[in-house]
This record gives C-alpha cells, structure tokens and sequence, in this order.
C-alpha cells in the first residue's frame, strides 16, 4: 500500500447528494416517529418542526462556510484554524465519537426491521451488515458511490408514495393532544427527533474526492429542501392517519401506517426500511472512515493514515467499522445509541454555525448561524437541565 497514493476524485452532484440524504434518511424516518408519538403523542409534530428549522440553519451555516472558506480535511482544518488546535481536535474526535455511534445506531435500526423477517437475534446480521459494506468501500469510492445512488433511489420514491396515499386517511381527532405536555417530555423528544436529520454534513467531507468544490453547497441546498419536505409531509401523514396511540406502539411505524391502504404491506415498507438503512450505513462509513483518516494522518498514525492504490483508506475503514460493531455487543437499542450519537453531533453543529458567523459577515447569514448556535445550544442545555 504505498502512503503516495490519493484519493480518486470521482463525486460529482449526484453523489453528493445521494450522500448527504443517505446519511440523513435512513434508519431515523422508519423508527422515530413511533418513538416520539410515545413520548409526546401528537405534539411530537412541533419536535419535527423546531428540530427542522434549528437543523436547516445547521445546514446553511455549513453551506456558506463551504462558499467562503472551502472544505478539506473532514472538518479539522477548520476546527483548528478558528479555535486552535486542541479545541480543533477535540471536536473533530467528538464529531469522530457520533459518526462511530450514528454506524450502530443505523445498523440497530436495521435489525428493528430484519427481527420483521426473522422472528430472532439479529445482532449477528447486523454485523454482518456492517462487514458487507465496510468491503465495498475498500473497492472504491466509485462503487460505493454507485451504490449510494441506487439505495437513495430506492428509499426516497417509495418515502414519497406513502405519505401521498396516507393523506386521504387523515383525521382531525388524531391530531387531539390529550396527555399533559413537559418541558422534560418535550426536550427528550426534540433529542430523539434530531437524529433524522443528523448525516447532511456527511456530503461535506469527501471534498478530496469531489470533482468541483463549488458542488459542496449546491448539495448541501439540495439535501435541506428534500429532507426537510418529505420528514415533515410524512410525519403530518402519519399521524393524522394513524394517531400517536397506534403509532407508538409499533416498532416499524411506517409499516403499520402502509397497512391502511395496502393489506399485507407490513414485508413492503419493512424491506423498504432496511433499504433505507443501508443507504444511510454507506454514507456514515463513508464519513467515518474520512474523519479516521485525517486524525491519523493529522497525528502520523502508522497503516491508519494510509491512502490504497483504489482511493480508499483501508485501515480507517476497517478501524470505524470494527469499533462500532463492538458497540453493538455493548447495547443494541436504537433510542440509547442515537441519542449519544445525537449529543456528540450537536456540539461540532453549534460551532459550525459560530464557524459561519465568523466568516461570512453579512447580516442574513449571521442571522442564520446565530439561530442555528442558539438553538442548537438551547436543545442541549434543556435536554440536561429539565
């Protein structure tokens, strides 16, 4: 493996998107609606959309910062440039910390809907998972690039389909809050809900092999308005058709909402599901790997840092997977794995937004970071507090 070797710059828009909205669609949209009906019941619907707004000013921080400063280094030039070197390493290894927890907590999403199939342990399948797209990513950023496209394809036209044919069924007595909302209620579900939108950074940070820079925030644009539309037109959807009460007792509440227009469509949306999952497994070990790479090739760690002859970081790709296939063994519970995952992702967003502030002075734009910072910082210190 010769350490001369680089990355092939081989993503244009298309797979930029595709990563970005696979790292953001997947494993949270099947499961978190259910989730967080259990938690708030049909107010859950204002943590959709207080976490939609703090998210896409998260989003558009990042995208100017794309436009004024330019990307590498998986974050860490920029982390490091702005707020020194030692607070510089300690987000990139946060970041490092929730991309590790976001590849178990996708693959224990997976196996919420494999246990659909296979009434059994499914921690094994869920390594195996993890395994299977570790090797496609050793082969190359084109394939798994190609494959990304593919899975995002197959995810996001049947995401679209059902929340269509969910809207004749829709209910005004579904939307009826009858349980007492808390602060502590309302924060716990705002947490868990950002963790859908968690990934769209992830389209930022192969910018080495991206074949034009400038494409970073034409993605990053892209990723926020389809996201953001189809999260918030599926979750009205969902709960106006199906109420929280039924919502919150299925652990694969997309497949429970598809059975009011289609009988037996439960192994549909659940294949659809792990679709999804998998899509958005690619992206994070995609990024994972990155972040890896650059903090060993930052700090000189042998064989980590190493590039191979095909573009890809091999040992970065095998010491992300490996590590957050361990964590499986430690829990496999979706909500407690995301919700690390979701804490540690936050605090890197609060300084993409400071980030933004400082560099791109006009008015709309700091107006923007400001409220990406505040409310960023403002779901984390609640969510501790209350």
């Amino acid at each position: 493996m010769e350490s001369t070797a680089s990355y092939k710059k081989s993503l244009g828009l298309l797979e930029l998107v595709s990563l970005g909205m696979g790292g953001t669609i997947g494993s949270g949209i099947f499961v978190v609606p259910g989730i967080a009906a259990r938690i708030l019941g049909p107010a859950s619907l204002i943590a959709w959309l207080v976490v939609a707004i703090s998210a896409s000013t998260v989003l558009l921080s990042l995208a100017n910062i794309s436009t004024k400063f330019g990307l590498s280094g998986s974050f860490f030039s920029l982390f490091s440039r702005l707020f020194g070197e030692k607070m510089g390493a300690f987000l990139i290894i946060l970041y490092l910390i929730s991309s590790i927890f976001g590849i178990a907590t996708i693959a224990a999403g997976a196996g919420q809907y494999i246990f659909y199939f296979w009434q059994s342990q499914v921690l094994f399948i869920e390594i195996a998972i993890i395994a299977a797209f570790c090797l496609i990513n050793i082969i190359g950023i084109r394939l798994s690039g190609m494959t990304e496209n593919v899975l995002t394809l197959l995810k996001i036209v049947p995401l679209v389909l059902i929340a269509f044919l969910l809207m004749p069924y829709i209910r005004a007595e579904n939307f009826v809050q009858t349980s007492t909302i808390t602060t502590t209620s309302l924060f716990a579900t705002i947490i868990i809900v950002y963790w859908p939108f968690t990934g769209f950074e992830i389209s930022a940070i192969p910018v080495e092999e991206t074949k034009d820079p400038g494409l970073i925030r034409k993605s990053l644009l892209w990723i926020m308005s389809i996201v953001v539309g189809i999260y918030l037109v599926l979750n009205v959807a969902l709960m106006g058709s199906v109420g929280s009460v039924a919502l919150a007792a299925s652990p694969a509440p997309l497949a429970t909402a598809a059975g009011i227009f289609l009988t037996d469509s439960g192994p549909v949306v659940a294949f659809i599901g792990i679709v999804a999952m998998l899509s958005a497994l690619n992206a994070y070990i995609i990024g994972t790997s990155r972040v890896v790479q650059t903090i060993a090739r930052k700090y000189s760690v042998p064989a980590v840092q190493l590039i191979s002859g095909r573009g890809t970081p091999v040992y970065a790709l095998l010491a992300g997977c490996a590590v957050s296939a361990a964590l499986l063994f430690a829990s496999n519970h979706f909500d407690q794995l995301a919700t690390i995952s979701v804490i540690t992702t936050l605090i890197p967003y609060i300084f993409f937004c400071i980030s933004s502030w400082i560099l791109v002075t006009d008015v709309r734009s700091r107006a923007i970071s400001c409220v990406g910072a505040v409310s960023t910082a403002a779901i984390l210190i609640f969510y501790f507090v209350v």
